[in-house]
Parts: C-alpha cells; sequence; structure tokens
C-alpha cells in the first residue's frame, strides 16, 4: 500500500463519504434524534478498520454499526477505510493521521493493530479525540481506550456448550493465538467446566500473528472446525473474525451448533443459510462504544482515559436470537444464573486459559 497523502485521500474517497456527503444519504439527514451540538465543528467521525474489514459480519462490523448509528443521530459525516493487504505500521499512522488532519473528530482505529498509529498520530494532533478498540496501553490526553471483559461474555458461551452437548464434547477456534484471543478460550473453559468438569474440549489457533490472517481466511476457518467435528465436538465457538464465518459455515453444513462473536452473529446476511444452527453468539459491543465516544465528542466532553465495558453495563453478553435457543428453557435459565453470578461477583472469570 502506498502511502501517500493524495492515496489516502482517494482510498478515504472510495472507502467512505465525506461530510458533505452525509447530508444527502439515507433519510436526507432528516433522521430522527438529538442532533449535532452546535458547538461541534467537525466534519464527522473517521473509522480504520481492521483485518478483515467491513463484511466481516463479525467485530468490525459491529463497529461499522456504531458509526452508522452516530451518524445518523447526530446528523454529522463520516468516513470509514479498509486496510491495506500486507500494509505497514506507518500506513496505518497515515490513515488516521490523514483523517485527523481532513477534520474528523473522533478518529477510531478498530482494533489492538493500531496502538502504536493511535500513540503517533494522538501526538501530532491533540486537539482531535482518538478511540482504540480492544487495546489500553495507549495512554494520552487524547485517547480513549475501548476495552471490554471478553471472558465475561465467552463464560456464557461456555455455560451454554456444555448445556447443549449431547456429544459432551465442545470446540473453540481462536483467529490468533494472542492475549486477547487467550480471554475468550479462558472464559469459554471455565464456562464449559462449570457445567461439566469432564466434558472434553478441543482447540485451534488458526496463525500465530495477526499478519498470516488468522482473522481473515473462512477457509481456515472451515478446516479448524471440520477437523473438530471429525474428533466429535458438536458445539464450536470461534473468535476469530472474518475466519469464524468458516467456522459457522461448516458447523451449519455438518448441522452441529456454532456460536458466533462480537456481533449478533444469527443476523448476519451472510450467514442466513446457516443460522437455525447459530446457537447464539458472544457479543461485544464494539458498535455502542463507538457510539459512546462520538457522542461525547459530539457534546463537547470527550471521553478520556480506559472505559471498559462488562456484563453489568449490558456491553457484553450472550444473544438470545435464535428462537431454538429461546425454547431451551434449562439452558437460558442456566446462562442467566451465570451472567447474575458474574455481574454479583459470586463468580470471577479468567483471563488466561
Amino acid at each position: 500500500m502506498t502511502a501517500t497523502l493524495a492515496v489516502l485521500a482517494l482510498a478515504a474517497a472510495g472507502c467512505g463519504k465525506t461530510s458533505s456527503e452525509a447530508s444527502q444519504d439515507d433519510d436526507g439527514g432528516k433522521d430522527k434524534g438529538s442532533g449535532s451540538s452546535s458547538s461541534y465543528k467537525a466534519k464527522g467521525i473517521g473509522l480504520a478498520y481492521d483485518i478483515g474489514g467491513q463484511g466481516d459480519q463479525s467485530f468490525n462490523d459491529a463497529a461499522y454499526a456504531g458509526y452508522t448509528k452516530a451518524r445518523k443521530e447526530f446528523k454529522i459525516g463520516g468516513v470509514d477505510m479498509e486496510p491495506g493487504d500486507g500494509e505497514s505500521s506507518t500506513d496505518k499512522v497515515q490513515r488516521l493521521e490523514q483523517l485527523a488532519r481532513q477534520g474528523y473528530d473522533p478518529v477510531v482505529g478498530v482494533g489492538f493493530v493500531y496502538a502504536p498509529a493511535v500513540q503517533a498520530a494522538a501526538k501530532k494532533f491533540p486537539k482531535t479525540t482518538f478511540g482504540i478498540i480492544d487495546d489500553n496501553t495507549v495512554k494520552a490526553d487524547n485517547v480513549v481506550d475501548l476495552v471490554f471483559h471478553e471472558e465475561q461474555g465467552s463464560y456464557l458461551a461456555g455455560v451454554a456448550a456444555a448445556k447443549v452437548s449431547k456429544a459432551k464434547h465442545v470446540g473453540f477456534v481462536g483467529g490468533v493465538d494472542i492475549p486477547l484471543i487467550h480471554k475468550f478460550e479462558a472464559g469459554f473453559v471455565q464456562g464449559v467446566k462449570s457445567v461439566d468438569p469432564k466434558i472434553k474440549i478441543e482447540k485451534r489457533y488458526l496463525t500465530e500473528k495477526p499478519e498470516e490472517g488468522g482473522f481473515s481466511s473462512p477457509d481456515r476457518g472451515q478446516n479448524a472446525a471440520s477437523g473438530q467435528i471429525e474428533a466429535g465436538a458438536d458445539v464450536i465457538y470461534h473468535a476469530a473474525g472474518l475466519s469464524g464465518q468458516g467456522v459457522i459455515q461448516e458447523a451449519g453444513s455438518q448441522k452441529v451448533w456454532a456460536i458466533g462473536v462480537d456481533s449478533d452473529q444469527y443476523k448476519q446476511k451472510a450467514l442466513a443459510k446457516y443460522k437455525q444452527y447459530i446457537l447464539g453468539s458472544a457479543f461485544k459491543d464494539v458498535g455502542g462504544a463507538v457510539y459512546d465516544l462520538t457522542k461525547s465528542v459530539v457534546e463537547g466532553k470527550p471521553m478520556k482515559g480506559e472505559q471498559r465495558y462488562d456484563l453489568k453495563s449490558g456491553r457484553v453478553g450472550f444473544s438470545d436470537s435464535n428462537p431454538k435457543y429461546a425454547a431451551m428453557k434449562d439452558v437460558v435459565a442456566a446462562v442467566e444464573k451465570a451472567r447474575k453470578d458474574i455481574v454479583g461477583g459470586k463468580v470471577e472469570v479468567k483471563i488466561v486459559p
């Protein structure tokens, strides 16, 4: 990816809309809501996607939902930008700096891979509020770390998986072997074992590093799921971004349960063919976090520091959109009890497997 301002400006035009275009889209700027603050002078929100980009039916799409909601409610513009194949950290820095230079505020990096870029760009544009999702290492007055207790939602997924498994054998597929995804595994395993310590758990990570495609390779996800099903698992939980589509497709094809992640994947159009086999999703409301940050900036009171969302806040949880899941009263009751135990402090969920 050529890191020049001209190319980045062109990319912004191709991957999103400028604030001038925003007034012409959707319902012509006549949408209901509080409207933008009179003190808000920025062009709108700038959103830079993680690996997999928009259309991953999971993490990035969750961020896009919050971006879209904020634009509509506050009647502001926005640009959302895709990552380039094999891009460097320098490319990310220049993407964020370009958004800030063009007048977007807040500017949000979707994913921990943006940490060095947010650190660098925030120093250069101290009057712009930067947000980063899934990282709490960037400390600056104009940076907001939007992080989640993923392990808590994953614990609920583990309880659900253990309760519905007839084979007493479940699986976990992680996109990349890193601490963030270890939190998903840790919570899931603890939740499973809380129901039945004897249940067998298959575990598989697709790659060691993000740049190797662990979050963006549905074929790898499909192969991993196939292997776990062949080994005997009849419920598979993934934390693999776009690769998770392959997990769900394979589970659906083999008529075993899949558990989605980040977004409510039962509702994703791209997965509609397999949705009857999506038991639920351990969601984290990335879109809500993006919306919260944008709202704070629009209202002239930007968030600061670390904002961590958990089950108690409602930004983390287990979706119940599938009527088949809702009909399993004993499973629903077990998951709800687990939720209350965590919120009440009776259960502390591990973050390391």
